[in-house]
């Protein structure tokens, strides 16, 4: 049983005819792997014929994919780019596509994309039909829903700072993230970051150390044009991040670049166990 059966919905499906095959996902899919099948129909439902062209188009989704904008996004995209192997093909559901597209939209406009028309949400059949539908609302009740990263204006790098000021920041903050940014060159000669995220240390309320670690590193996906700023050579360059989170949104409100030579921050750390704020 693949793992996508608990978003369909039973009716009638579109035939899909004798003009597609087969094939087995590429591994150049990565996004695509470990959804529950590992064949798919060519040509796919973005008309996509040739694996190559299917391969091209589809990488330009990973990123989106890294930022977790939607529990859905992975489902919905390999529903189109990699249509699983059935006689019939089955879309996406109007109203998954909706809630992906919500969520999703805001984090391609911040690194300067708009929805493309192709996902044009009116194009999928609506719920009634045989199609991939979001899951229902006990499925989000059984998950702990965690603080989400938005788009947002990159805040300043701070260079110039005293330890008792930084510990003055930490006072009025949820969190502060140490974390180790450098780039990459992957095979599409675009640039990509590493992103090692330690929990250096924490006032994170309710919420535990791995949960802090994936939401900033969620936030920095969604804000690239913030690590840009913050790695402008590939020699990896340490950063702490330091912000709240307000109304179930995570905002970074300082940035503070942490250079081996300079104290000041790691005697903030060593003094912050024992600091009592005002």
């Amino acid at each position: 049983v693949f793992a996508m059966n608990g978003f369909l919905r039973v009716a009638t499906g579109l035939d899909i005819g004798l003009s597609t095959k087969c094939v087995v996902i590429p591994k150049e899919m990565g996004m695509c792997h470990k959804i529950g099948y590992s064949e798919m129909r060519l040509p796919n439902l973005m008309g996509h014929t040739s694996m190559a062209e299917v391969i091209l188009k589809s990488t330009t989704w990973q990123h989106l994919v890294n930022t977790d904008c939607h529990p859905h996004v992975r489902t919905f995209l390999c529903s189109l780019f990699a249509p699983i192997c059935l006689d019939t093909f089955i879309h996406p559901c109007r109203s998954m596509c909706a809630a992906v597209r919500d969520s999703c939209a805001p984090v391609l406009l911040c690194h300067g994309h708009p929805w493309p028309a192709s996902l044009d949400c009116d194009r999928f059949p609506a719920d009634e039909d045989m199609c991939l539908a979001p899951l229902t609302k006990e499925y989000k009740h059984l998950h702990k829903v965690l603080p989400k990263p938005t788009c947002q204006t990159c805040p300043a790098v701070e260079e110039f700072f005293t330890h008792k000021r930084v510990l003055e920041v930490f006072c009025d903050s949820n969190f502060a993230v140490k974390v180790k940014l450098s780039k990459k060159r992957t095979a599409f000669e675009d640039q990509e970051y590493n992103i090692d995220c330690q929990v250096e240390f924490i006032t994170q309320g309710s919420l535990l150390p791995y949960e802090t670690q994936s939401m900033i590193q969620q936030w920095l996906l969604i804000n690239e044009k913030c690590i840009e700023r913050m790695t402008p050579t590939h020699r990896p360059m340490v950063y702490l991040l330091v912000g709240n989170i307000e109304e179930g949104i995570i905002l970074v409100k300082q940035v503070y670049r942490w250079q081996r030579k300079d104290s000041q921050l790691t005697l903030a750390t060593q003094k912050w166990r024992y600091h009592k704020c005002l």
